[in-house]
């Protein structure tokens, strides 16, 4: 469903090999100052689970204390999950593994790893980034805007000004 980072080596325990032990456990670690994210927690805290979902803040002691290892300034600028042996999720494959940790959702999360499906769950939360993004704009975030967008290159390649033609 999702490809295992470099980081799961260094945070999966010894005894057990991350890429071939089944999931148990998903922590995902959420922005509790963005409304966005804490409405997203919320609604994965009712849904039933299958797998059971910590939600932790991301950049607290926490999240720092479970997982030494990882990136936590990239947590504030890309979706992450972590599995109990060490898996890491970002972006698109971290909301599908959240999909499929729920019992309701379990079949669309087998629809969206699919190409087609990882493309619309990258656009989606793409929307969400822009949304993150704005929020964070108005009230910056500790050291982030939010998760990372960029808008898209002037057409000409260069640093040109909207409305002035290319030399």
């Amino acid at each position: 469903m999702a490809t295992v980072t470099a980081a799961t080596t260094a945070i999966a325990a010894a005894d057990r090999d991350a890429r071939s032990v089944s999931v148990r456990r998903l922590t995902v670690l959420y922005d509790a100052q963005c409304p966005l994210c804490t409405f997203v927690r919320n609604w994965l805290v009712k849904q039933r689970q299958l797998v059971p979902l910590d939600l932790v803040p991301l950049g607290s002691d926490e999240a720092r204390r479970r997982f030494p290892e990882l990136d936590h300034a990239a947590t504030y600028e890309e979706i992450t999950v972590v599995g109990d042996a060490g898996q890491v999720y970002r972006g698109a494959a971290a909301w599908v593994v959240c999909l499929w940790a729920l019992a309701e959702y379990r079949p669309l999360s087998h629809r969206m790893s699919t190409p087609s499906g990882l493309r619309f769950a990258r656009n989606a939360l793409l929307a969400a980034s822009r949304y993150r993004g704005a929020y964070w704009q108005a009230q910056p975030a500790p050291g982030t805007n939010g998760w990372a967008y960029a808008a898209p290159p002037p057409a000409c390649g260069s640093a040109c000004e909207p409305g002035s033609a290319p030399a």
